[in-house]
This record gives structure tokens, sequence and C-alpha cells, in this order.
């Protein structure tokens, strides 16, 4: 019998995360408990917010639902590392859609996650190879929570860092946002050496280190990170404006595209254009465009629209027309 009301509690949302309806009789069994104690404990979870749905009659029972928020889980050990690896793999790769949600949750788990199951999420992350697509750089996960959490807690963060031309050098910075291309991870953050905003590619950072001194966020000249990297990545390189026009409401498109790539504007109800600027190769702008899954034509650059036009042919040989 539990007497401790809070492991029991526990015990029992334990049980009710089970997808399957639980009798009231083989609840107090399980937990030792009376059909009266049971009930209790039910109202005191729905007290917390967990949607626990009763039925009555002789079949009758207890099953957790589908409600307007979500509860906190609770997860046993081998539910807890499926989790973790599952983060991981998420959160190594620039997976667009779902990056930094992949990033927040993997920090979370891992500041709680005991060391036993720490050593089997590692052993099983070296042990696998996610097979990714793109051209995207592989990141350490314990570099992305290190720096998501300082960003989180307002902290600051030393760290290693090589620069394209393969200089050295360390880092202390006041980290402001992680941002995710689609492509690549890239830290915002104010560097306090070289008193100034700079961005960088976390895939070039090693070593990254929690101080533990707190600080007060800086505003960013810009007010979005993302827009900051879109302006930073632009003076780095060079770039080109492009025109499409798509079959599609503007609304529908922008909800299929990332920021970073522009806003379309509405031509009529059924089409919409997108004009904006990037730095990004031609091959990989033509394949992102293919791949939302709507008509589209491209006006400029001549160069985007010859590429385009090759991998529509190169894909119609492939599939045996």
């Amino acid at each position: 019998m539990t007497t401790d009301t809070p492991a029991r509690l526990l015990q029992l949302l334990s049980l009710l995360q089970t997808p399957r309806e639980w009798p009231g009789g083989e609840l107090a069994d399980r937990l030792g408990v009376s059909r009266r104690t049971v009930r209790r404990d039910i109202d005191r979870l729905r007290e917390l917010g967990y949607p626990v749905q009763a039925t009555l009659g002789s079949d009758g029972g207890y099953r957790l639902v589908a409600g307007k928020a979500m509860p906190p889980l609770v997860l046993d050990d081998e539910e807890a590392v499926a989790i973790a690896v599952g983060l991981r793999a998420g959160a190594g790769h620039a997976v667009e859609g779902v990056d930094e949600a992949s990033v927040r949750a993997l920090a979370k788990l891992e500041q709680v996650l005991p060391s036993r199951l720490r050593h089997r999420v590692a052993t099983l992350q070296a042990a696998t190879t996610p097979l990714t697509s793109g051209d995207g750089a592989s990141i350490a996960p314990e570099t992305l929570t290190v720096m998501a959490s300082t960003v989180a807690g307002q902290e600051r963060l030393r760290f290693a860092y090589r620069a394209k031309d393969g200089t050295e050098s360390r880092r202390l910075t006041e980290p402001y946002r992680l941002v995710s291309t689609g492509q690549r991870w890239y830290l915002v953050a104010y560097d306090l050496d070289r008193e100034d905003w700079r961005t960088f590619r976390v895939d070039r950072v090693s070593q990254p280190f929690a101080t533990g001194s707190r600080f007060t966020p800086r505003e960013l000249p810009t007010g979005s990170a993302a827009e900051y990297l879109r302006q930073s990545m632009y003076r780095r390189q060079e770039t080109y404006e492009y025109v499409v026009t798509f079959a599609a409401p503007a609304d529908a498109i922008a909800a299929r595209i990332p920021a970073w790539l522009g806003t379309p504007e509405p031509l009529d109800a059924d089409t919409c254009r997108l004009r904006a600027t990037t730095g990004d190769a031609v091959h990989w702008l033509a394949v992102r465009l293919a791949m939302l899954g709507c008509e589209f034509t491209v006006q400029e650059p001549e160069e985007l629209v010859r590429y385009v036009r090759e991998l529509g042919e190169r894909l119609t040989r492939a599939g045996g027309a």
C-alpha cells in the first residue's frame, strides 16, 4: 500500500497514461487503497489539470483523455530514453519545423534525466547513424542543449570557435537566440570581447561552457534574431534577387515557407508572388521551391530559371517519361 500521497498520485498518473480504461477496482488493487481513495486521487489529478474521464456502470472506469492544454507526463526509464534519443536526432540536424522545439524539449529533459539514463542515451546515440538530406552539418546535441539553456537562463556562454578560414578563437558571449535556417544552426549573441553583435555557426562551436554569470539581455538592432541573421549572411556573401509566382493564395504559401525565405504578396485570390533576396545556392533554392508542393513559375534570375528547367527535365527522365 502506498501511503505517500504524492508518490501514489504519480503512480496513478503513470497507470492512466496507458491508453486503456481502468476500472476503479483494478486501480484500487494496483495502488493498495480503497475505491474511495482512488476517487479522491482522481479529483486531485483533475484539479492539477489532468483531463481524467470517468464512465459509469459495471464496466465503467477511468481514462486519461486529450484536454485543452498539455499536462506534465510521467515517463518510465525506457520511455525517457526513447524520447531523448529521438529529440537528439531532431536537434542534431536543422530539421525544418521541429528543430527549435527539439532543442528546447531536449534541454528540459536532459536537465532531469538520471545519470544512469544519460549513459544509455549516449551509448545508443553513439551506435546509430542518421541518414539525413541536405548539406547541413551534424551537431552534437550537447552543444545545442548547453546553448539553449544559457539563452533561456540569460547566462553568459564561453566557447571555442573556428572561423571559415580555420582561425581558432575563444569567445565570451551573451547568447540571444538560436536560429535554424533549415540547413544549419546559428547562434545570435553579443560578443563581449568585440563589444558588438555577432552570429556564429553552431557546427563550428566546440567546448561550450555556461559560466553561471547572469546578464540583462541587450536590445538587438533589428529586433528579430532571424532578421539579424539574414542581414549578417547577406553582408558576408554575394546575394541575388529572385521572383517567383505561385498558383496558390499568399496565406497558403506563407504557411509553407520559413520567414527567412521572404513574404509572398497576393496578386489575386488564387495567385501570389514572392520577391526576395538570398545568398543561398541556386540549386538549393530550386529544390526548396519544388518541395512546396504547388505550381510555380520562376521569373528571375535567369540562372534560377535555367536550373529549375534542367531539374524538371532530369526528374522527368528519372520517372521514365
